[in-house]
């Protein structure tokens, strides 16, 4: 894993929007793992500003979303498709045909799980994961636990995640999600993992600790041979 550290979160955004622009140069149909939250808003600002620049770069394109939550339809601003539809897939222009994942709020999220899992081991596979760090580890909806999923599974959410800034503030909390597993984002052939907000200094130390545990998830990172991880200072 490569530590990257920047003195804002304007810093550590642009870079990692500079590298999602060095892997789609190289492979024009990249397909990006997408997550929410905090952390990506800046990079995919970034991106949107480099759209209206050059908007052919990101002609082929493609995005797969990291996780969803259960029970939040597609309109509700707290849902994981709102939130892409706004900062990355509507900005980028970003097609139908070059966008898949979980579905928001599906009437059997089981099958769903099944569906994304066979999309992904029928294609050419992730080229590109973007990650959020959260404060207890969690990488998606990968929750601290004895043990991990290694696919697409639908997770009980802890009672941090609950509180995401993407939810906080409206009345609905869900208690279930439903998330790519850590065999699927450890399969992708880069990953960034974007460190940023309150509170994550104590996560940020337990991840450099190296010290690998399924009661925190995102230290499997370090096995994986091209992590990038950036960090703003704290």
């Amino acid at each position: 894993m490569n530590i990257h550290s920047f003195e804002d979160y304007e810093q550590m955004s642009g870079r990692a929007a500079a590298m999602v622009l060095e892997e789609i140069e190289k492979k024009k149909d990249l397909l990006i793992c997408a997550p929410t939250g905090n952390s990506p808003t800046g990079m995919y600002q970034s991106l949107a500003q480099t759209f209206q620049q050059k908007p052919k770069i990101f002609n082929e394109l493609r995005v797969l979303k990291l996780d969803e939550w259960v029970g939040l339809p597609a309109e509700h601003p707290g849902s994981c498709e709102y939130y892409l539809r706004q900062q990355l897939l509507d900005p980028l222009k970003i097609s139908a045909d070059r966008y898949a994942g979980f579905l928001p709020n599906p009437e059997n999220p089981q099958n769903d799980c099944e569906r994304v899992k066979q999309l992904i081991e029928n294609g050419t596979g992730i080229d590109l994961c973007i990650l959020g760090l959260g404060k207890n580890g969690h990488i998606g909806f990968n929750e601290p636990a004895e043990f991990l999923q290694p696919h697409c599974h639908v997770a009980q959410l802890s009672e941090q995640s609950k509180k995401q800034g993407i939810v906080e503030g409206y009345d609905e909390k869900p208690e279930y999600g439903i998330t790519l597993g850590m065999q699927e984002i450890l399969s992708a052939k880069k990953i960034i993992l974007l460190v940023y907000g309150e509170g994550k200094r104590d996560a940020t130390a337990v991840l450099l600790s190296k010290n690998i545990t399924t009661e925190f998830p995102a230290t499997f990172l370090w096995l994986h041979p091209n992590v990038d991880c950036l960090l703003v200072k704290d």
